[in-house]
Parts: structure tokens; sequence; C-alpha cells
């Protein structure tokens, strides 16, 4: 297994002998306005794609958790082949074959693609009526042989969903999108440095990726808030935190 941590949740995986884009956002840096509702007016994306968006294009799968325009956007509509092997949740599927996308596949609860098994999993994109208003989410284990067990959260915050995804398949490698982002009012919507050492502290043989991380506005944690915690909770060993193009 290889991973690229591209930008903010795009990841670019060699894993079972797929090339497998996750949740791309191929955006130039500052064509998209703030996420409302923030406390800043910063353009979106805040940074360029680390990568020639050509590399990006000719992937065997692609992977899309959910449909915000931080994982899905526009442009990555738009230039990906309409003929290339998509992963969803059911709840999208419609409005990526209304994009003209003709090789759409809804996960309800587990998909074979070649060697390949993916299994979708639930997640909570906050709470109370925010989480409600954010709509559904989900996450998705892959298995292979040979590969280690690799759970990609999604947009969630630590929840019961998170710790029975960890429960039941056991992930070596747990990938989680950070970053706590939120709005001008009520709770994060994703990941906060906390909600990530609870992941460390519930299931001690994963070992995670943090991602999501100083790339949309409305994400406040920093690389440098989540390391200084985890170092507070001497987590450092079990927690990667890339940069935009590094590999793992």
């Amino acid at each position: 297994m290889n991973i690229q941590l591209i930008r903010n949740a795009t990841l670019w995986l060699e894993y079972g002998g797929e090339t497998i884009l996750v949740d791309p956002m191929f955006s130039e840096a500052g064509a998209n306005p703030p996420i409302i509702n923030t406390e800043n007016d910063r353009r979106n994306p805040l940074v360029p794609l680390p990568v020639p968006l050509e590399k990006l294009l000719n992937p065997s799968l692609v992977i899309v958790t959910h449909t915000h325009l931080d994982h899905w956007d526009v442009s990555a509509m738009e230039k990906l082949s309409k003929q290339i092997p998509l992963v969803c949740q059911p709840n999208d599927y419609a409005s990526m074959t209304d994009k003209g996308f003709q090789c759409v596949n809804p996960v309800d609860k587990e998909l074979q693609h070649n060697n390949l098994t993916l299994y979708r999993t639930d997640g909570r994109h906050g709470t109370g009526d925010i989480g409600r208003a954010m709509g559904p989410v989900s996450g998705f284990v892959l298995q292979a042989p040979g590969e280690p067990t690799l759970y990609l959260a999604g947009d969630t915050i630590y929840c019961e969903e998170v710790e029975a995804a960890l429960d039941t398949y056991k992930p070596e490698f747990t990938v989680v999108n950070a970053g706590g982002a939120r709005f001008v009012t009520g709770d994060p919507i994703t990941m906060t440095a906390a909600d990530i050492a609870q992941v460390c502290l519930h299931s001690s043989n994963t070992h995670v990726i943090a991602v999501h991380l100083e790339a949309i506005n409305h994400c406040l944690e920093t690389r440098a808030d989540l390391r200084s915690q985890l170092q507070k909770e001497d987590l450092t060993n079990r927690v990667s935190i890339p940069l935009d193009g590094e590999w793992l």
C-alpha cells in the first residue's frame, strides 16, 4: 500500500493492484468562495494542487465519500472521464449519473471490485441541527489480499459509528479528516485533535493518518495545532500528519 495526500481529503492510493483517487477536488487555489457562516473570508481552496492535474486523471477507481464541493468539485466532474468506475454512497448515485458518469457503483454495505473489497461505514458530519443539515456521509474500509486493512473514515466527528467501524474491521491504518471544521456557531463537523486522540485510545492496533488540514477556510485546526496536542497526549508515534503531495 502507498498513500499520497494530494490536498484536503483528496488521496491517491496504490492498493490491491488498483490506483484509487479519493474525494477529488481539482479547483485552482482561490477559485471558490469561502464556506458561508465561518469566521474568515479566505477563498477556497487555500492552497494549490501539489502535483500536475494530469497525474490525477487516470485512476482505475474513484471513491467519493460524499458530494460536498471540497470532496467532489465541479472541476473534478468536468475533467474526469465519464467512463471511469466510481464508488459512492447510495444517496449520491442519482447526482453522479445526472452528471453523465456511466459506471457509478453505490455501496449499501459491501462491493467487490476486482481483487478489492470495499465496505461502507457510517459517520456523523457534526452534531444536532448542523449535523442533520450536512446530510449523510460515509466512510469506506478497503481490503485486498496481501494488503493491510485501510479505513477511510470520511467527514465525521468521533462517534459510535466510528467506534463500530474500528471494532468491526480492526484496520491497521485509519485515515481521518481532521481540521476541526466548523461554522460560527455549533460544534465541529470534522475531527478535532481530541477526536483523533480518541481514535488512538479506542483502537490500539491502528495507525492514524490525519488529512483535511489547511486547505479549506473553515478548517481551523492546523497541522501544528494537531501535532502539539498529540505531543501532550504522547501519541505522536501513532499519528502521521502528511504534507500536501507527501507519500506514505
